[in-house]
């Protein structure tokens, strides 16, 4: 069985200090996918100020990553990283799901 979603170190560090930078409550960063752009799918990483029934939970040494339970699917086998260099800088996933992309990149279809 595959894992539901690595996490590289990249990812996790970064995870970390968003949560500390918050300054307040934060029971953890959840991911999941919504509909957008001209592929129809992309990824969407906010605050979770609470737990919600059905949420995927993975533990990021102290620090919990939360999945939406409408995104679980789209999601097996995936590996989340952070990227920080001269072009540009945030979460990237590689998902074997995927099938394709738009131009831009910023969307994709399964």
């Amino acid at each position: 069985m595959r894992e539901l979603l690595q996490v590289t170190d990249a990812a996790r560090v970064r995870i970390a200090e968003l949560i500390s930078s918050r300054n307040k409550p934060t029971a953890g960063i959840r991911v999941g996918i919504k509909t957008r752009g001209c592929s129809g799918l992309a990824y969407k990483i906010e605050f979770a100020d609470e737990i919600i029934k059905g949420d995927e939970k993975i533990i990021l040494n102290d620090t919990l990553l939360l999945i939406d339970s409408k995104s679980i699917l789209f999601m097996v086998g995936s590996i989340m990283d952070y990227i920080d260099d001269k072009v540009q800088s945030g979460f990237v996933f590689t998902n074997p799901n995927q099938k394709g992309s738009c131009g831009c990149g910023e969307s994709f279809y399964v």
